[in-house]
Order: structure tokens, then C-alpha cells, then sequence
């Protein structure tokens, strides 16, 4: 198996345990672009939270790729949208009164702003506005506009709130979304065509790959499609149980340089 495309989630991940980027890790992403294969970063972040990792990576251009969102979104890393699943208003509607109803902090997050109905504001949402790099705005359900591109929706509180409002959801939620929790504090909720596995599939039938041209590495539940998806999937030493069981192989943890390691077995000559 020749690859031509790595896909590599970040947070548990590209990242450390410390939440940077190694040395080696940079190291054989860069050896990898050298060789002529593509590295693309996917990932819950928009491409402002992506984007302070790139220029260490050497990653640029309208020939390098990222996907955002969750899969929502894939785009060139100078912005260029080639794919979007994105929620509509009246789905906006229905997951903040659903929120309310399970007793969770909620927010959407749009390609400038993450929005929030919640007069009293979340940590979590304070920690996704950091995390991501991209400011909140603060307004009403009445007040929000209609016109917006919601990327995806979240249900952000305590661990304990959100397995107990994963638990409640209601199935006809789960089956019209796709609804993954991607942290314990977050249960993410996009459109049902956006996922990494088929964001993915999408960008590589533009590129003129397939999926044995393809390895992917993650660690949580919204890696779990990419890792099905390709020909080899990688799940991190740290990853979840489920996305080990799903994975072709199991390299080291984020904190042993695990990214680093499995490109050089897998993916370099």
C-alpha cells in the first residue's frame, strides 16, 4: 500500500498531552509533504483553529487541505470552501429548545462567530472561544440572525450534564443529525452528510484518491468515520476503546509522539 494522503485529527492527536505540536511530529509531517503526499488536519476546529499549527507544519496553499467541523466543512488551507453540510435555521431552532430541555449549555458555530443564546455563559463555551480562536456573540433566540451558516451546533456543560443528556437525547435527534460526543464537556451535532469519514471520502474522489490511497489517525468518537473509511486507520495509543476496535492498527500515544511514529512505519519509504 502506497500513501498518498495522511488525515490526522489534532486535539489527542497531532497534539501532545502538553496540547503542542513535538518536534517529531513536525519532523515527519514535514519529511511526509516532502515526499509528495498530503497531510490533511481534520478536525472539530474551524480553520481559525487550525490554522497557528500550519505554518509550523510548512503547510500552505490551495494545494494542501484541511477539514473543519467535523467534517462539515473541507476547504484549501487559503479558504477555499470545496465541500459544506451545513445546519439550517429551523435546525437551530429545534436543537436550542432541545438544549433547554435537557438542561445543557448550547451554542453553533458559524465560519466567524460562535453564537449563544445563554445569557449566562459557559465555561466551556469560554473554552472553545480560546481553543478555536474565534469570538462569541452573545444573542437571544429572537435576535439570532437567519441568514447565518451554521457550521455545527454543541451541547457544552459538565461531563456529568452532557452523559446524562446524551443518555435523554431523544433517537429522533440522533437519527436526523450527526451527533457525536467528541470530548466529555461536548456533544457535537451537524448536518447528517458531514462526518471526517465522509468529508473525506468527498475530498479524495476530488483529488483522484481512493481509500486504500489513505491513512488515518485519531483517537475519539468523531475519528471513528475516518478511521472505517481508509485503507489503514490508526488509532492512538490514548484513543477510545471503540476507535481501537475499529482501527487496522494501533500506534503510540500523543504523548510518546504516536503521529510520528505511525507515519514513519506506515507512510514513508
Amino acid at each position: 500500500m502506497t500513501i498518498k494522503l495522511i488525515a490526522i485529527d489534532i486535539d489527542g492527536t497531532l497534539l501532545n498531552e502538553k496540547n503542542e505540536l513535538a518536534p517529531a511530529t513536525i519532523s515527519a509531517i514535514q519529511d511526509a509533504k516532502a515526499q509528495g503526499i498530503k497531510v490533511v488536519l481534520c478536525t472539530g476546529r474551524p480553520l481559525t483553529g487550525v490554522s497557528p499549527y500550519l505554518k509550523k507544519l510548512g503547510l500552505s496553499g490551495d494545494d494542501q487541505y484541511a477539514i473543519t467541523y467535523n467534517g462539515s466543512v473541507a476547504q484549501t488551507l487559503s479558504g477555499k470552501v470545496l465541500i459544506n453540510h451545513s445546519l439550517s435555521n429551523d435546525d437551530y431552532i429545534d436543537l436550542e429548545a432541545l438544549s433547554r430541555k435537557l438542561k445543557v449549555h448550547f451554542q453553533i458555530e458559524t465560519p466567524d462567530y460562535i453564537y449563544t443564546a445563554n445569557k449566562d455563559i459557559s465555561a466551556y463555551t469560554i473554552y472553545e472561544s480560546y481553543l478555536v480562536s474565534m469570538l462569541i456573540r452573545y444573542r437571544s433566540t429572537d435576535e439570532m440572525p437567519q441568514d447565518l451558516t451554521i457550521s455545527k451546533a454543541m451541547f457544552v456543560d459538565d461531563a456529568d450534564k452532557i452523559t446524562a443528556a446524551w443518555q435523554a437525547m431523544p433517537q429522533a435527534f440522533k437519527d436526523k443529525f450527526y451527533v457525536v460526543q467528541s470530548m466529555p464537556f461536548f456533544i457535537e451535532v451537524m448536518n447528517k452528510q458531514a462526518s471526517k469519514g465522509n468529508a473525506l471520502s468527498e475530498l479524495a474522489d476530488q483529488l483522484g484518491f481512493t481509500a486504500d490511497d489513505i491513512m488515518t489517525l485519531g483517537d475519539q468518537g468523531n475519528d471513528l468515520t475516518m478511521i472505517e473509511y481508509a485503507g489503514l486507520g490508526v488509532a492512538m495509543g490514548n484513543a477510545i476503546d471503540e476507535v481501537k476496535a475499529a482501527a487496522n492498527a494501533v500506534t503510540l500515544t500523543n504523548a510518546e509522539d504516536g503521529v510520528a511514529a505511525a507515519i514513519r512505519k506506515y507512510a514513508l519509504a
